[in-house]
């Protein structure tokens, strides 16, 4: 991952982030990164990985996949908070992952970080981390206080050594109210972006919105995480698929939520700049 972004850095795009939780998930979205030629990032989140498989798994369906496919293809651990299990992913085959202390202090989390860090590169993988707090959208969606502090993401990202920054300057995870689009703090990601030389990272994409998408992009952000829209575009095709023929035989059933999946998926490759940036 962290030479996807590092070129997404030089070249002024954002690799999309897109959580996916079984195989079907993971070809919809490769497939659909495929017909527009452009890298892809697999999310597997903490929470998705206890619940619906495990790190060997996960690896080996992505490895496939990948070797399989006409693009590039990161598998990456999201909001991992427990230690031994990034390990274990790491371990197991991911190429990157999300080490996400920030609920910790300052000190805590950098030493945490450092840790994970270390035990990534001696595997010659990427990690990423987060500073700064994330709201829910349907919840507490994230105030000032939450936002990133740029003087204090120079330290963090010099004294952990990671490899991309995730920050907070208006997104909130989940699905917003109708109609609702974020106050992105444009000015707050300028600031960060001056102050840390490594790909920044844009949690809670999902509803942000095409604006705010692309002037983030211009501002640093260099990898974009998308979890709701995917997940309701697949919903929504097997509603279709379901109002259409209620009789529906189960396997026609899953592959018929693919394309309006991958519609989403598509739009957001597509404001994230990375349409053709394929190696």
């Amino acid at each position: 991952m962290k030479n996807m972004l590092r070129r997404a850095q030089k070249e002024n795009f954002a690799v999309m982030a897109i959580n996916c939780f079984n195989l079907e998930t993971m070809r919809t979205v490769i497939q659909a990164a495929e017909s527009m030629s452009s890298p892809i990032i697999i999310n597997i989140l903490q929470d998705h990985l206890l619940r619906h498989g495990d790190p060997e798994i996960y690896s080996w369906l992505a490895a496939h996949l990948a070797k399989a496919s006409t693009v590039d293809v990161a598998l990456n651990m999201d909001h991992g908070r427990d230690a031994d299990l990034l390990k274990a992913a790491l371990d197991a085959g991911f190429t990157s992952v999300m080490a996400d202390f920030s609920d910790m202090s300052l000190e805590d989390n950098i030493r945490a970080t450092r840790e994970i860090v270390e035990h990534a590169h001696e595997r010659g993988a990427t990690v990423e981390a987060e500073l700064g707090g994330i709201g829910e959208a349907c919840g507490h969606q994230t105030d000032n206080a939450m936002k990133t502090d740029p003087a204090i993401a120079e330290r963090f990202a010099r004294e952990t050594g990671i490899d991309c920054l995730a920050v907070s300057y208006g997104s909130s995870h989940g699905t917003y109210p109708e109609g609702f689009i974020p106050p992105f703090d444009i000015e707050r990601l300028k600031e960060i972006h001056t102050a840390v030389d490594i790909p920044l990272v844009l949690h809670g994409g999902s509803g942000s919105g095409r604006k705010n998408i692309e002037e983030s992009v211009a501002n640093g952000i260099c990898k974009i995480n998308v979890g709701c829209d995917f997940m309701n575009g697949c919903r929504d095709g097997l509603a279709t698929a379901l109002t259409e023929d209620p009789a529906i035989n189960y396997f026609e059933l899953i592959h018929g939520a693919e394309p309006a999946g991958q519609d989403a998926v598509r739009q957001y490759i597509s404001w994230a700049g990375s349409e053709g940036k394929a190696a």
